[in-house]
């Protein structure tokens, strides 16, 4: 019987070496076929910021990238002896290759869908960056001072849309509030760290308190110059018609029918007489309990001077809960040919999303449609 159990555990120790060896030649393959599945499983499951499954990941994924940098740099000064211990030391900047990679995989859906790319870019990309350059991140990982960075960012980001979703307000001094837990939380942790890893530098300890401080002003520079997307808020559908009206707990629009395609590469075509009104549609997601106030502001781009020029601005209370988003809709009377635009603001002008369209003035044949929205 005993050697019956010593074969077996023999076996099992082979096979999972082989299967060590394999994964190890085929590291980069996997890594990047990882990524593209797990961004992919993502999209498809993380619906809502307020949702408590959504939360819930972010925050294992935290906790399992927080715990693996700790125990990283614990095991550097007390190289583990046991063989499980030292395989775990050695899968430890994968753990937290994993989790940076859900973080940031998570955190660039949710932004993305709070953002219209022509404001809100620099953040993005960012988050793009980190998403992506977390496969080529693995041997940086064991600098200090860019592991713990990268960490800082995924709090902050994480703190900019949890502020709100908790306490039912968004604004510049929860956006305040949000920074100042990260900065709280990252104190925290590096404390946490020191204890474990007593051993670290004071030049290194003083260049991580710069890189964290760099980071936070950075960010904030973002958000009051209004290039981080307005989340929690997220635009979820939009449209330029010729009337609206409410029926019931609906909208009744009337808007010009147009093939799928022709609005990819250029901006949508409305046709409309000399003077006639228009109407731009919106719905806009908001947490649970979350009331803030949006604003539609049309714009006409003036060919003279060569920019864009507001001429109306709509403002209305938006009432968070619904999962397709708050219906509002604003007004133009008459409206003149030309290029146009509506921006979906915030009260502090952050752009949740952009309706860009060119006004055609003239009799032309025109196929109308009724939809329900």
């Amino acid at each position: 019987m005993q050697v019956q159990v010593l074969s077996r555990a023999l076996v099992m120790a082979s096979l999972f070496e082989k299967a060590e060896k394999w994964v190890e030649r085929r590291e980069r393959r996997i890594s990047s076929l990882a990524l593209i599945l797990g961004f992919i499983f993502d999209s498809l499951t993380l619906k809502r910021v307020d949702l408590l499954f959504e939360n819930l990941t972010v925050l294992s994924y935290l906790v399992v990238s927080g715990s693996s940098i700790i125990l990283l740099n614990y095991y550097k000064e007390h190289p583990p002896e046991k063989n499980f211990l030292i395989k775990i030391q050695r899968f430890l900047p994968f753990f937290i290759q994993f989790a940076f990679g859900g973080l940031f995989s998570a955190f660039f859906i949710f932004y993305t869908r709070s953002a219209a790319l022509a404001s809100s870019w620099p953040f993005v990309l960012i988050l793009l960056f980190l998403f992506i350059g977390n496969e080529f991140f693995k041997e940086r990982y064991e600098r200090l001072t860019f592991l713990v960075s990268i960490y800082f960012v995924a709090i902050f980001s994480f703190s900019i849309f949890f502020a709100p979703v908790v306490l039912k307000i968004m604004g510049a001094d929860i956006f305040v509030l949000s920074g100042l837990v990260s900065l709280l939380v990252i104190y925290l942790f590096t404390k946490l760290l020191f204890k474990f890893a007593p051993s670290i530098s004071l030049d290194s300890k003083t260049n991580l308190t710069r890189s964290i401080l760099s980071i936070f002003v950075v960010i904030n520079i973002l958000y009051f110059t209004n290039l981080i997307p307005p989340i929690p808020l997220s635009l979820k559908e939009a449209g330029v018609y010729h009337s609206i009206e409410r029926v019931g707990d609906n909208y009744q629009v009337v808007g010009e029918k147009n093939k799928w395609y022709e609005s990819l590469l250029s901006p949508e075509k409305v046709h409309i007489t000399e003077g006639s009104s228009l109407y731009v549609f919106s719905s806009v997601f908001a947490p649970t309990d979350l009331d803030t106030r949006i604003t539609h502001d049309w714009q006409y781009f003036d060919e003279t001077l060569g920019e864009w020029t507001s001429v109306t601005k709509v403002d209305f209370y938006i009432l968070g809960g619904r999962g397709e988003g708050y219906r509002g809709f604003s007004v133009k009377e008459n409206v003149s040919g030309g290029k146009w635009r509506v921006d979906v603001k915030t009260d502090r002008g952050q752009i949740i999303g952009r309706i860009r369209f060119d006004v055609e003035t003239g009799s032309s044949q025109v196929v109308f449609e009724n939809k329900v929205l």
